[in-house]
């Protein structure tokens, strides 16, 4: 009955377009209340605030502060002029462009929404100009983007460690490490779908290549300039992962020595008014960093109950009692999250199914890795795909369209990112060659 409530609860305020956040704390609200009457109220203050006041979470703040700078500075720029500079006179090459630039401010920013809004104004208007459709452009934006919660450092890895780290320990290190393989190889998938999608609009004859700007090779001395202009946020991620797997500094010191490190390029590339950039950067951050921290919040109230009303173990259950089928339960995990993906976002969809499927894959003999591994690329998916994919709606206010249209030039890239799901899933040395190789515990 509880869970019954719970859940219904919360899936009614989702349907009717109420936020992730509080539709989380109101149906957890509902079941305190009639558990414990008016002393819920204390219970869920107690749970918030004991939940976002832990020193792991502080990495958050900080990483989304130094994508934020970097974005402001111009760093997005630069990397996209760097990529262009080495691929762009290629067949494809904007589509190659946009890929390698994600997965360069991926890197910076841990973030998807903020990968899109940092490489989308600049990247969707030059593929249209180079006969892309809008919504081929904004897809693989959209899609390209999502990778920035998979490829270190990762705001949805801290937030899958911590949850998990309630049931059996695992490191960030570990993590972070693990995502770097299946991050390229989404990358990689994305590209060939883009590659695909160019031949059949041109065979078709609906590649619109009429005022298309010639593209222009590169000198070596002008892709050394790139180089050097782009240097500062190439070494962001050396900085940080250099200094996490060279013992020193944790992942959450490593978030602090990446917004020193941006603010000081910032002072050198923006001298002038920097004072007034640096205020309105800090806004910014801080309203993001508002927004994930009110979800872990409430998340975790939902999280709470799930484990002590037993409905974690009630659904294990449930689910281990349809099939031992080692292959068919990963199989219906990776649909249920695919579906949650696509309507709720990655921090809320780990507070309400880590408690529940980690003892699912503990009992089936899966690496916890390799589960925050595909379940983190399941939920990047989900960013891209329609009705409520966060990314599409970034991508599409760039690209000029609508959300329709927008959902139809994504598909090639939701299929193509999907058989790397199923691949990461399958094949768990994908995700733990890196770790295992570099003794990363």
């Amino acid at each position: 009955m509880t869970a019954l409530i719970l859940f219904g609860v919360f899936i009614l305020l989702i349907f009717a377009r109420v936020p992730i956040a509080i539709s989380l704390g109101a149906a957890s609200m509902v079941v305190l209340f009639i558990d414990n009457g008016l002393d819920s109220f204390e219970v869920l203050t107690d749970i918030m605030y004991t939940s976002v006041a832990k020193f792991t979470l502080l990495a958050i703040p900080f990483f989304i502060l130094a994508g934020v700078i970097m974005d402001h500075i111009g760093i997005s720029k630069r990397l996209i002029h760097f990529a262009e500079a080495l691929v762009g006179h290629r067949k494809s090459g904007m589509a190659l462009v946009t890929v390698i630039v994600a997965i360069f401010f991926a890197a910076i920013s841990g973030s998807g929404p903020a990968t899109v809004a940092a490489i989308g104004g600049i990247l969707i208007p030059s593929m249209i100009k180079n006969g892309y459709r809008k919504e081929t452009a904004g897809g693989l934006v959209a899609s390209s983007g999502a990778i920035g919660i998979i490829i270190p450092p990762s705001v949805a890895f801290i937030i899958f460690a911590l949850v998990a780290g309630d049931q059996m320990p695992i490191t960030i290190n570990r993590l972070f490490m693990a995502g770097i393989i299946p991050g390229i190889l989404v990358g990689i998938a994305l590209l060939l779908a883009a590659m695909y999608v160019r031949y059949r609009d041109t065979k078709k004859g609906i590649f619109n290549s009429e005022g298309r700007e010639p593209a222009r090779k590169y000198t070596i001395e002008e892709k050394f300039q790139a180089f050097v202009g782009a240097l500062p946020g190439l070494l962001i991620p050396v900085i940080i992962l250099g200094g996490i797997y060279g013992g020193i500094f944790t992942p959450t010191e490593s978030a602090v020595v990446a917004v020193v490190y941006s603010i000081i390029v910032g002072f050198f590339i923006n001298r002038k008014g920097y004072g007034k950039i640096l205020y309105k950067i800090s806004i910014e951050a801080a309203v993001q960093t508002a927004v994930v921290m009110l979800i872990v919040s409430t998340a975790s109230v939902f999280a709470y109950i799930v484990t002590t009303e037993q409905i974690a173990s009630t659904i294990s259950d449930a689910v281990m009692a349809l099939t031992d089928n080692k292959y068919i339960i990963l199989l219906l995990i990776n649909i249920i999250l695919l579906i949650a993906g696509a309507f709720i976002d990655a921090i809320s969809a780990y507070y309400i199914f880590v408690p529940i499927l980690l003892p699912i894959m503990i009992s089936l003999g899966v690496d916890p890795t390799v589960f925050g591994v595909f379940m983190t690329i399941n939920l990047a998916i989900g960013l891209f795909t329609p009705p409520v994919g966060l990314n599409l709606y970034v991508a599409a206010g760039y690209a000029k369209t609508n959300i329709i249209e927008i959902s139809k030039g994504v598909l090639p890239f939701i299929v193509a990112s999907i058989i790397v799901l199923f691949l990461v899933t399958y094949i768990p040395q994908i995700s733990t060659f890196l770790p295992d190789l570099l003794g990363v515990e």
